[in-house]
């Protein structure tokens, strides 16, 4: 424990008023004793408070949908487990033996479960300020650099807003087929909209993933630019 506490000091520069919560947010749940999943929980409600008052003061003019999408790109667990590889956090969980021989310190759930639990435990140890304090040291450029929140936009809500723009009919999406076996199904989509020639095809391993590819490929054909699939 005195390397990961030492490791703390040198990548963020906390200390740990009471050690034992640091203990417990290395502490996945397959390892005896008690786990970060209550540290976890902590984390992910002051992680969501900390980004979200850093992008509403940081976008004074985006909306209600561009903020959310926003703080969600930058609280998913994708990046969580990026950055939780980017401080080498994984080296100092304490984990289960199964976990140790199949590599969990390397899995992307496990690592991001980790820096939210981390989280947690600072703001229990010395408060909001502190917590908040921390999560701008690990996020770094992440937060210095956001991106414009208008290109987070799924494919189904950049197509709808195009075509609300320009006064057109909304699309409609139709299930045109299911293939595959019942635990690798494809699904196919057809993005039709009233009015318009073209008709876009999607294909996914959801209905809603093959809705999103469709309309992708629609708008990519209104607008006469590559969709990049």
């Amino acid at each position: 424990m005195d390397k990961a506490i030492r490791w703390l000091k040198a990548t963020l520069d906390y200390e740990f008023a009471d050690a034992r919560l640091f203990t417990q947010a290395l502490t996945h749940r397959s390892a005896d004793g008690g786990s970060n999943e209550r540290l976890e929980f902590l984390g992910d409600a002051v992680l969501d408070t900390v980004i979200s008052e850093i992008v509403f003061r940081a976008m004074p003019h985006a909306d209600e949908g561009d903020l959310s999408r926003l703080r969600s790109s930058l609280v998913k667990d994708k990046t969580l487990a990026e950055l939780g590889g980017e401080l080498g956090i994984g080296e100092y969980l304490i984990l289960g033996g199964g976990e140790k021989k199949t590599g969990g310190h390397r899995r992307a759930s496990i690592l991001a479960d980790a820096v939210e639990a981390l989280f947690g435990a600072v703001y229990l140890d010395q408060g909001f300020a502190a917590a908040a304090k921390i999560i701008v040291r690990v996020y770094g450029e992440r937060l210095e650099h956001l991106p414009d929140p208008r290109g987070l936009r799924d494919s189904k809500t950049q197509l709808q807003e195009w075509l609300q723009a320009r006064k057109m009919n909304l699309p409609e999406y139709q299930l045109a087929g299911v293939s595959g076996q019942a635990h690798r199904q494809v699904f196919e989509v057809r993005c039709v909209i009233e009015g318009v020639v073209e008709i876009a095809i999607g294909r996914g391993s959801s209905r809603r993933s093959a809705e999103q590819q469709s309309a992708r490929h629609m708008l990519a054909e209104l607008t006469g630019t590559s969709d990049g699939s």
